[in-house]
């Protein structure tokens, strides 16, 4: 069991050209309230299960666990998920010694790129890349279990 730390940004500008892989992800949420999730997320040929605690230090740090699972399992899970699945395309990009995760998001939420930095503590100095936008960190509008009911497309 680990505690994810992480910031999340909007982005705006190019990252693409500095991106060193990127994957398809589909992902739909099982259980979510009160900032528990329970989701299932179907990432190129490999699944995963997670389960997420509540966001602590302003939206920053959550317990979190995941496991594989076979992806047989999780498309019978998916199954089961509360409203659309979430569909998006995330790309990796390196700057300074982190990698930012950064999702282009399809279907409903089209229009939406954010980008997530993975840190060991919570006052952990990263680079910031000048493609990085407005810091979003615990705005849960920018959830992904939040927009799978609230998508981006209704938000104009």
């Amino acid at each position: 069991m680990a505690q994810e730390i992480e910031r999340k940004f909007l982005v705006d500008g190019d990252y693409k050209s500095h991106a060193s892989s990127s994957s398809h992800i589909v992902q739909g949420y099982i259980s979510s309230d009160a900032g528990r999730t329970v989701r299932v997320r179907l990432r190129d040929d490999r699944a995963y299960l997670t389960i997420k605690g509540p966001s602590t230090d302003g939206g920053m740090s959550r317990f979190e666990w995941e496991t594989e699972i076979p992806s047989r399992d999780a498309l019978q899970l998916l199954t089961l998920a509360q409203g659309p699945l979430i569909d998006k395309r995330r790309y990796l990009v390196e700057v300074g010694g982190h990698t930012f995760e950064v999702d282009e998001f399809y279907g409903d939420n089209e229009g939406l790129t954010l980008a997530e930095v993975e840190l060991s503590s919570v006052d952990e100095p990263f680079t910031r890349p000048d493609w990085l936008g407005e810091e979003v960190t615990g705005d849960r509008r920018y959830y992904n279990s939040h927009l799978r009911a609230y998508p981006y497309k209704d938000w104009k």
